[in-house]
C-alpha cells in the first residue's frame, strides 16, 4: 500500500476544500494520488432506476460501470480497515484519506474559527500537520488555510 495520510476535522470545517487544492499541487510535482473518503451512513453512487442500480438491486455482488476514460465499482464488502483496500491503489504514490480520525496513520486535521476553537487530535500522536486559520501554538508544523505549497511540501518530503 502507498503511504496514507488521512485529513481530519469537524464536519464542514474545509477537509474537502483542502483535498481538492492539495492534489493538483501533488500532481504537479509528478505524483499519482489516490483518495478514500469515509461516509458515516450507507451511500449509493448510482442512481435509482439506472441499469447499474438495477443489477444492485437484483442481487449482484459487484457491478463494474465502464465509459471511456471510467471505471465505477459498486461492491459489497464489509470494510476491514484501509489496507484492506490496497489492491484498489495499485501504482499511486500517495493516497488521502478524508476522515478516519480513528485510524492510526499520519493526520493533518483541518481547525477552522468558525467550526471549534481547539483541535480535535491535540492529543493524537498520529497528527502530523495543522492546518488552521486559528491563532495557535502547537506541538506540529502549523498551515494557514491557502498554504497549499508548504504543505505538499512538507508531505513530499516526509512520504514521497
Amino acid at each position: 500500500m502507498p503511504p496514507i495520510i488521512s485529513v481530519v476535522g469537524k464536519s464542514e470545517s474545509g477537509k474537502t476544500t483542502l483535498i481538492e487544492k492539495l492534489i493538483p499541487e501533488l500532481k504537479n510535482r509528478g505524483y499519482r494520488i489516490g483518495t478514500i473518503k469515509h461516509a458515516h451512513h450507507n451511500f449509493d453512487m448510482d442512481k435509482e432506476g439506472k441499469d447499474s442500480w438495477r443489477h444492485k438491486a437484483a442481487g449482484s455482488e459487484t457491478v463494474v460501470i465502464v465509459s471511456p476514460g471510467k471505471i465505477s465499482i459498486v461492491k459489497d464488502e464489509d470494510f476491514e480497515g484501509l489496507e484492506h483496500l490496497e489492491k484498489y491503489f495499485d501504482g499511486m504514490d500517495l493516497v488521502i484519506t478524508e476522515g478516519f480520525k480513528q485510524e492510526k496513520m499520519p493526520k493533518i486535521e483541518v481547525c477552522r474559527a468558525a467550526r471549534n476553537k481547539k483541535p480535535l487530535c491535540q492529543d493524537d500522536n498520529t497528527l502530523i500537520a495543522l492546518v488552521t486559520d486559528i491563532e495557535i501554538n502547537f506541538n506540529v508544523p502549523t498551515f494557514g488555510l491557502e498554504e497549499i505549497e508548504a504543505l505538499a511540501e512538507l508531505i513530499e518530503k516526509n512520504y514521497l
